[in-house]
């Protein structure tokens, strides 16, 4: 037997069933892609602090190693590019960049591959021993380097070479090989527990940044407002309509219903020695026309839209008049606003989509991606 509540209807429950599934939806989506970046940000912890070396790792390969220098990694499959064109790379930093998105296996314009082999990451240099020949990269003599954001490539200059090379790798390792070369370029600046530092710092924000379980939702809260297709955003629309077509029908300022301006009226006798008005048919004469109506105000648009400048009615203070970004709203935002699907994996600011959903990914390449794009900025 289906529950009802005292009226006898069921739509109380089957709301407040619709509106727990989204919301635990929603939360698990968000807890899911907020535990895969902590792990990863973890696991880089760990291997930034037990990254080592030993001699003993170079022994087989056709490489001689210097009194002090130790082979941290090896990668056997490896590909030597060279760019065609001249280029200026920046200065190479210990930025641990987090991932802004997957690796295509792909070359980039202008980039030509001239040998494969092995690249091999040392205490003091980056060395592939390929089939042509071996290729080194000094780290004291390394003036600039940038990884690829789309493709696995890593492009390095040096103060003894004329024309920048890199590596092109498999796409699985790209993301490990550049995290090693960081730290073997710190090591040899002697920066490591800068890497470290930094690290605990994006541990540290990315745990205030964990989702919270959302509240359940009850009958007792459901507003009638659900019971219209649309909810409140129907609501709101046609209040405002309500609101506008009085304005527009005023001010199209309709004709006198009498028919006209001229209204017949019986003539009387001039009591002055003035011309005397023409007659018009048998003591008939014009009445003056009437006096039109003072047309009222039309309202303006911030004032069919209230205080929140279009905003839907919330607790919150959220409006779309401009003030202060919302980088972590409220838990119960998405029972205010239409949020996007996985909203709570977004990492920037609100923002409202064309459709008129809303999105955690404000300031991102790809917020409301799937939503028309960006229309507006929700501010508090």
């Amino acid at each position: 037997m289906a529950k009802t509540e005292s009226t006898g209807s069921t739509w109380r429950y089957r709301w407040a069933h619709r509106q727990n599934v989204r919301r635990v939806s929603t939360y698990r989506g968000a807890e899911a892609a907020w535990r895969r970046r902590d792990d990863e940000l973890r696991r880089l912890r760990a291997l930034a602090a037990d990254f080592q070396g030993s001699a003993a790792a170079g022994s087989g390969l056709p490489l001689e190693l210097a009194a002090d220098e130790v082979v941290l990694w090896a990668l056997p499959a490896a590909q030597l590019v060279e760019v065609r064109h001249t280029t200026v790379l920046p200065a190479p930093d210990l930025t641990v960049a987090p991932p802004t998105g997957p690796l295509r296996p792909r070359r980039p314009d202008g980039v030509r591959v001239t040998d494969a082999g092995m690249a091999v990451i040392t205490s003091r240099r980056l060395v592939l021993l390929g089939g042509r020949g071996r290729r080194d990269w000094a780290y004291g003599r390394i003036t600039g380097l940038a990884h690829d954001p789309a493709a696995p490539v890593t492009l390095i200059q040096v103060l003894d070479r004329r024309r920048t090379s890199g590596l092109l790798l498999p796409t699985d390792a790209a993301p490990d090989f550049r995290f090693k070369l960081t730290l073997a370029f710190a090591d040899a600046i002697e920066q490591r527990a800068a890497v470290i530092a930094q690290l605990d710092e994006l541990i540290a924000e990315h745990a205030q940044l964990k989702p919270f379980r959302p509240a359940v939702n009850t009958p007792a809260q459901a507003r009638v407002s659900a019971l219209v297709p649309g909810g409140r955003r129907t609501i709101a629309v046609a209040a405002a309509i309500a609101l506008l077509v009085p304005a527009a029908l005023i001010e199209s300022d309709p004709s006198d219903p009498t028919g006209g301006a001229e209204v017949a009226a019986a003539a009387t006798p001039a009591t002055t020695p003035s011309v005397a008005p023409a007659r018009i048919g048998p003591a008939l004469a014009l009445k003056p026309p009437p006096t039109k109506p003072t047309k009222s105000p039309r309202p303006s648009p911030g004032a069919t839209q209230g205080p929140r400048c279009g905003a839907p009615e919330n607790p919150l203070g959220y409006d779309f008049c401009g003030g202060t970004r919302i980088r972590k709203p409220a838990a119960e935002v998405c029972d205010w606003f239409d949020c996007v699907p996985q909203f709570w994996a977004g990492r920037g600011y609100l923002v409202q989509c064309r459709d008129g959903s809303i999105s955690l990914a404000g300031g991102g390449s790809k917020a409301c991606a799937n939503h028309q794009g960006v229309r507006r900025t929700i501010t508090k």
